[in-house]
């Protein structure tokens, strides 16, 4: 059996507590995919409540692997958000925007024709190891009960302290300047938003993220993950003794 069809066959045999991997699609919060399964689950076992849950938020532009969690087993959601993640994506040198990623208009440009593709990799392997970075004011930090990307929205900067982070690997898998193609395995808290930003910065120009896929999180692989109208579908046609 399929990881994937193993997971959903969980929720109908263990009082609908279960771990699904879900490939999140573009455009969409991660909130709107636990909503979705939610009413799906609420709506299959007519029920007025369950938790449900995941565990590690993506952006709205981003793909990849979300896990969701139902039942008790939203009480793993802790354990879950800790361990490492893998991502691949492209970000664009040259050009910086709010958001770090193209959610937002570009408000600044930069020269480029100085890297070259030694300059790149030496860059992106500078960030390999334990470090500090700042998260982006576009983000779902909060700030006196206020979330930063509130405060963004309307023009504000605040100061927001470094964090301890640690890359594993950050690997350039294709360049065609301007434009950068990566692999990044990274720790719990990791802004790829930032690094795209950051590995601008190192090369004395700017950079912001296009694109970004979650391929891995701890042992979970995308390779497992439903689509969410597959998901959606199967739990509408699970069998419920």
């Amino acid at each position: 059996m399929e990881p994937a069809q193993r997971d959903i066959n969980n929720i109908a045999q263990a009082n609908l507590a279960s771990t699904l991997l879900v490939d999140k699609p573009k455009g969409w919060t991660s909130f709107d995919v636990v909503n979705k399964i939610r009413w799906a689950l609420k709506n299959k076992w007519q029920i007025k409540k369950i938790k449900v849950g995941h565990a590690g938020t993506l952006d709205p532009m981003a793909t990849g692997l979300l896990i969701i969690c139902t039942g008790k087993m939203t009480k793993t959601i802790d354990q879950l958000q800790g361990l490492d993640k893998t991502y691949e994506g492209t970000m664009l040198l040259g050009a910086t925007t709010p958001s770090y990623d193209a959610e937002t208009e570009i408000d600044g440009e930069f020269p480029t024709d100085h890297i070259s593709e030694q300059d790149v990799r030496e860059a992106a392997q500078s960030f390999v190891g334990d470090g500090m970075q700042q998260p982006p004011m576009y983000s779902a930090i909060q700030k006196d009960g206020v979330r930063l990307y509130k405060l963004a929205r309307q023009g504000k900067t605040i100061d927001r302290p470094l964090r301890k982070i640690s890359i594993g690997e950050f690997t350039i898998t294709g360049l065609e300047m301007p434009e950068v193609a990566f692999r990044v395995s990274c720790s719990k808290g990791t802004y790829i938003r930032s690094l795209a930003f950051d590995m601008g910065k190192k090369l004395k120009s700017g950079g912001y993220l296009t694109s970004l896929c979650r391929t891995r999180i701890g042992g979970h692989s995308l390779d497992d993950a439903y689509q969410l109208d597959d998901l959606i579908e199967s739990i509408a046609t699970l069998n419920v003794q």
